[in-house]
């Protein structure tokens, strides 16, 4: 049995489940709603304030789509109830964010401005011009789309001097040394 995926995904009044005949986990709350379509190896049954999953073989792909839907309906209930937020840090001189309707625009040393299109179901806020705080219910795509906004330039190495997430730890290296 999966240890992960034997355990039941509970959740609140704030939050609503149903299963459908699809084999679909639709998640509603008060703002967002997310859905799992699963594979036949795997299905879903409501039970009370609990969904559990079970599977119907236990061959090794049947025992890692347990575990990995039980993670996602529990990601699901989660993002729906509370939500996922990713912090991102703009180091260097001149650095700067600005959300302007559905578009992030960073100046981040390039010739030109950086215009990212702000997703749907995905809540962008710059404080003080060099945080940004990335919102949503769908855990997936909040980290995706902090690893794109990363991508555009990544810190670098020596000066430190890039985007980088508020939890990383970025390794130094030493600069060139002078000669004799």
């Amino acid at each position: 049995m999966s240890r992960i995926g034997k355990a039941p995904v509970f959740f609140d009044d704030k939050v609503q489940v149903t299963v459908t005949p699809k084999n679909e986990v639709v998640v509603k709350g008060a703002k967002h709603s997310l859905s799992i379509k699963m594979r036949p190896e795997v299905s879903a049954a409501l039970d009370g304030k609990k969904v559990v999953l079970t599977r119907k073989s236990d061959t090794k792909e049947a025992r890692s789509l347990h575990g990995m839907y039980r993670a996602l309906v529990q990601n699901a209930v989660n993002g729906v109830g509370k939500g996922f937020t990713r912090s991102l840090e703009l180091h260097g001189v001149g650095y700067r964010a600005s959300v302007s309707g559905k578009k992030l625009e960073m100046s981040l040393g390039f010739s030109h401005p950086i215009v990212f299109e702000i997703p749907d179901g995905i809540e962008i806020k710059v404080e003080k011009q060099t945080n940004i705080a990335v919102n949503g219910a769908d855990r997936g795509l909040v980290g995706q789309v902090a690893a794109i906004i990363r991508g555009f330039r990544p810190p670098e190495p020596y000066l430190g001097k890039g985007v980088r997430y508020s939890d990383e730890k970025l390794r130094r290296k030493a600069g060139k040394s002078a000669g004799k």
